[in-house]
């Protein structure tokens, strides 16, 4: 980092701009900083996650993602900036593949639930869909590298396996959705 932040606030965003990581200034509401935005909501839901009890070997991978994601960052902060590149897709397809491996084919949806780290996981898959949904609305805006949406998406599918990962491991079944309850009922 070239400069270090001794004073958090600055008064220049009061007026509704932001600066990006070149220097310009964006409104708070562009695309640009809807996108960025997202991924540092999804990077904190990570982070809570990361807070919980997890196995060793998913606890590194998600600490790995979140690099990757502050790199993300980086690169919708800096237009025509890449830092996501196609290795960084492969490995989360990798992770995919080896995780997804371990479990039970599904028959049904599952709902977001069981164990307390499933959840989180499942909150941060959503995170993950929006953040992608931002990317894609800046994409078709500006000039942006694909690898940035593809690598949203194989995460969002990643989190989605590594929440039954996780109730697998705590000992919780994935709770199935049951398309023949009656409306408004539970049991």
């Amino acid at each position: 980092m070239g400069h270090r932040l001794t004073r958090i606030y600055t008064r220049t965003g009061d007026g509704g701009s932001t600066g990006l990581g070149d220097g310009t200034r964006v409104q708070k509401d562009s695309l640009r900083v809807e996108a960025l935005g997202a991924v540092d909501e999804l990077n904190s839901a990570i982070g809570v996650l990361l807070a919980e009890p997890l196995p060793e070997d998913v606890r590194g991978q998600l600490t790995a993602i979140q690099h990757d994601l502050f790199d993300l960052g980086g690169e919708l902060s800096i237009p025509g900036y890449t830092r996501i590149a196609g290795a960084q897709v492969q490995q989360l397809e990798a992770l995919l593949d080896a995780h997804n491996a371990g479990l039970e084919p599904l028959k049904e949806f599952i709902l977001p639930g069981g164990g307390r780290s499933a959840a989180l996981c499942h909150l941060a898959r959503a995170v993950c869909r929006r953040a992608e949904r931002r990317v894609v609305s800046l994409a078709s805006a500006e000039s942006l590298s694909a690898y940035c949406q593809q690598y949203l998406n194989r995460l969002s599918d990643l989190l989605f396996v590594l929440s039954r990962v996780l109730n697998r491991s705590a000992g919780q079944p994935d709770v199935l959705w049951r398309k023949d309850a009656a409306p408004g009922t539970s049991g």
